[in-house]
């Protein structure tokens, strides 16, 4: 069993007590430091739920992958302008914009390097549960999450490299390119599985997204939950990373909307590119924090990682909700407005920026 040294403080009083205090569950006591039995409550309940949650998330991206059509999917990667323009926000707006908000804020290096491992960090699987729920492009989604995870093994230590320069050695930073890796594939079997099953028995595909949507709903949130849970401890952060925590995010949606505009995208793309680009994966910003800095360090800026997830979720929520009221107040009793809408911004941007047509547009 492993142990650790807990010191235990007294006053004049206690020490002038024949018998010194100490915790009933103390192997050892000497009088000045008593040995405990290591609590290992976090790390099991981690180990479980991480376990179960990873289940959970192959389940719910086979559900998104059914909404893919293959033709479709391989029209982005044959035409990439929605994931070039993807690329662009990714790897190009979400560092810059960590770079400038480390600066105007004059945060700690420290701090300053875990603001810019976030926004070096490629798009999270959450983005394509919430780009169904405000009708985005599915394919395009799917498609940014992958290449951007894929593209995260090159641009990662590149943008760190560039960004982190006057902070720190950017060797001093662990790139897990394992959890990288692991990401890539617990995203594109689950969706590759999906994807067939939409081909060959669509009906069936229907009811799968349905419910899958659901619970990818529920499981954004449970991870928020469960995050909050674990590190209950590490709350006490600097103010200015909670506020950075909560611009970055909207920033990230912000403008990835709006270059996604400029470029000449569609609504629904510049919806998806914009929910691509504002959340990320912070689970992998975590790991990357935990094999790079030592205790002390992580006591300064641990719980960013988290502060982030939790205002990328509430923003994308406020998004959604927007959306959807805009959708009751201006869409009643035409369904199909949208769609049409999607149809012609498809048609007119695609010849412009060689963007993919559908065949039913053609």
């Amino acid at each position: 069993m492993q142990t650790y040294l807990l010191s235990q403080q007294f006053n004049g009083s206690s020490l002038a007590d024949s018998s010194p205090t100490c915790p009933e569950n103390a192997t050892i006591c000497d009088g000045t430091s008593c040995v405990l039995p290591e609590d290992d409550f976090n790390e099991t309940l981690s180990i479980v739920l991480s376990t179960v949650l990873t289940i959970m998330l192959a389940l719910v991206m086979f559900s998104m992958g059914c909404n893919v059509e293959i033709k479709n999917f391989l029209g982005h990667i044959k035409r990439p302008w929605g994931i070039f323009v993807g690329f662009l926000c990714q790897f190009g707006i979400m560092p810059l914009t960590a770079f400038l908000l480390s600066l105007a804020f004059n945060i700690l290096p420290i701090q300053a390097v875990v603001v810019l491992i976030m926004g070096c960090c490629p798009g999270g699987t959450a983005s394509n549960v919430i780009a169904y729920w405000v009708d985005g492009d599915m394919d395009l989604s799917i498609s940014m999450t992958t290449c951007s995870t894929l593209l995260a093994m090159g641009m990662m230590p590149l943008c760190l490299f560039i960004y982190t320069k006057m902070w720190t050695d950017s060797d001093a930073i662990v790139l897990p390119y394992n959890s990288i890796g692991i990401s890539l594939v617990a995203l594109i079997i689950p969706v590759s599985l999906g994807i067939i099953v939409n081909h060959k028995w669509p009906s069936k595909a229907k009811i799968i997204l349905k419910v899958g949507s659901i619970v990818g709903a529920v499981l954004i949130v449970l991870i928020a939950v469960v995050g909050g849970i674990l590190y209950k401890g590490s709350w006490i952060i600097s103010p200015k990373l909670w506020i950075i925590g909560t611009i970055f995010p909207a920033a990230g949606y912000s403008l990835g909307f709006f270059l996604a505009r400029v470029a000449g995208l569609s609504w629904h793309r510049c919806r998806t590119v914009s929910l691509e680009t504002g959340m990320q994966n912070t689970q992998l910003c975590s790991t990357i924090v935990q094999l790079s800095f030592s205790p002390e360090q992580l006591e300064l800026m641990f719980t960013f990682p988290l502060i982030y997830s939790i205002f990328q979720l509430l923003f994308a929520l406020l998004i959604l909700g927007g959306y959807r009221l805009y959708r009751r107040r201006h869409v009643k009793t035409k369904t199909d407005v949208e769609k049409t809408e999607q149809k012609e911004d498809s048609k007119s941007n695609a010849k412009i920026n060689g963007g993919f047509i559908p065949s039913e547009n053609k």
